[in-house]
């Protein structure tokens, strides 16, 4: 059998290009940060810099032997996110080491967050070398993302920080395994949905000229429904439920390409929102602050949110010049109003057109899969990034009640720079599958040496 055609570039030269730029910008922003609040350049600009390009650069080097035909905008992408979370966590380091004395070592934390991340990333790229080995374990990926959804529930591990109950606690250490189970939940939905795509396809009755599935096939969406509540209820996690559900009729959506389970989705979301509203007072205050972020008595860390966005303006008020501390978890849940008080409209809307981006590589990928499981595993995976993002950014702007969630790549948190950058390793995995010529990859190979032990 002779295979002619041009084998497709690798394009690893293009993504070592955009990481070098992308660790220029971060090392640039992290001496802008020393120079404007100690008026010289940061003594740990090497250590931690170079410590952060190290690390990317490992990454880079390990795709070029494991993926080499894996999407070249990603790593530079997530590494740009990743390094300019690590100069804010940095920068609100310094305020708090000059008003209470104290340099709280947050950034030395989220450097070594993101090499255990980065290191999970190319050891899942390791285990996995086709992603399609992941349908064998349809049930069991959904069972492991119940666990971790209930594990803060459980009496001894489980905390409760800030009125949400979605961490555990081992000593001193803390986690949150709702970050890991999402990755569970999109495999799981993917494996699901491409079984069962065709009778989910299904027309039913017609309301209105509306076609409606069949009552039968209601009941995975009506499952999904009753967990997210279930969060919703006993963890007090806005976030979680919204994501999750959302996640899962968005997924639904793309499988069955059926308009009615958006709509009915969306119904059945609000329903539950307005039962919560009307029974748990928790609820209720995250309702009135998304209201009037002013009201008395209440918590002003909405408010406080807005007016430093505010205060920066167009243009911001510059790397390490403005007072984003005064806003309570300046460096995790509000992280992007940091952003907005010292980079300006102009910087955040510039952070927003590399999720966006991010998010169009990963739908890129969906469509150039091969195979119908990475297509929805792919889209799952870019969609759960983009729904994070309105989640927690949404809250932050009031355009929905605040959620407690985190910012992907930004925001202070171990559990989260873990997911999300597995995650990555996942779309590059599937990107490389999908890009690899037809006669380099697994399937095909092992078709040809099949077919030549049967001659």
């Amino acid at each position: 059998m002779t295979v002619t055609g041009q084998n497709p570039r690798t394009r690893r030269g293009t993504e070592l290009v955009l990481l070098i730029f992308a660790i220029a910008v971060v090392l640039l922003a992290y001496a802008n940060v020393g120079l404007a609040m100690e008026g010289s350049l940061p003594v740990d600009l090497l250590p931690i810099g170079g410590g952060f390009a190290v690390i990317a650069i490992v990454f880079h080097l390990v795709l070029r032997w494991k993926a080499a035909y894996a999407d070249p905008t990603l790593l530079p992408i997530a590494t740009l996110l990743n390094g300019l979370g690590l100069v804010m966590i940095h920068r609100l380091d310094l305020n708090s080491s000059k008003t209470n004395g104290l340099l709280e070592g947050s950034a030395l934390r989220q450097l070594v967050w993101s090499a255990v991340a980065i290191g999970a990333a190319i050891a899942l790229l390791f285990v996995i070398s086709d992603h399609r080995r992941l349908r064998r374990y349809t049930f069991t990926f959904g069972l492991a993302g119940i666990v971790l959804l209930m594990m803060p529930l459980l009496p001894v591990i489980g905390r409760n920080i800030n009125g949400n109950r979605i961490w555990i606690g081992l000593g001193p250490f803390s986690f949150q395994p709702g970050e890991i189970a999402k990755l569970c939940a999109v495999v799981f939905f993917a494996s699901y949905l491409v079984q069962t795509r065709d009778a989910l396809s299904l027309v039913g009755k017609r309301v209105l000229g509306f076609p409606l599935p069949r009552a039968r096939d209601l009941g995975p969406i009506i499952v999904a429904w009753l967990a997210s509540l279930a969060v919703l209820v006993f963890e007090s996690d806005l976030g979680t439920s919204l994501l999750f559900f959302g996640l899962f009729v968005a997924m639904l959506y793309i499988a069955t390409e059926r308009r009615s389970w958006i709509i009915i989705g969306l119904g059945m979301f609000l329903l539950g929102c307005f039962v919560a509203y009307q029974l748990f007072a928790h609820f209720q205050v995250r309702v009135q602050l998304w209201l009037d972020p002013f009201t008395e008595g209440l918590s002003d860390q909405n408010a406080k949110g807005l007016m430093g966005m505010a205060s920066g303006g167009l243009t911001g008020t510059g790397l390490g010049k403005g007072h984003p501390e005064i806003t309570y978890f300046a460096n995790s849940d509000f992280i992007f109003a940091s952003f907005g008080e010292e980079l300006g409209l102009i910087g955040v809307m510039a952070i927003l057109m590399l999720y966006g981006l991010f998010v169009e590589r990963g739908l890129r990928t969906a469509l150039a899969a091969r195979d119908g499981f990475g297509k929805l595993l792919a889209s799952g995976l870019a969609f759960s990034i983009a729904l994070q993002c309105f989640v927690v950014i949404g809250g932050v702007t009031r355009v929905i009640p605040l959620t407690g969630q985190t910012t992907p790549f930004l925001a202070a948190g171990g559990s989260s720079l873990l997911a999300n950058w597995m995650l990555v390793a996942l779309l590059l995995r599937i990107s490389d599958q999908a890009r690899r010529p037809m006669f380099e990859s697994k399937d095909v190979s092992d078709e040809m040496t099949q077919a030549v032990r049967i001659r």
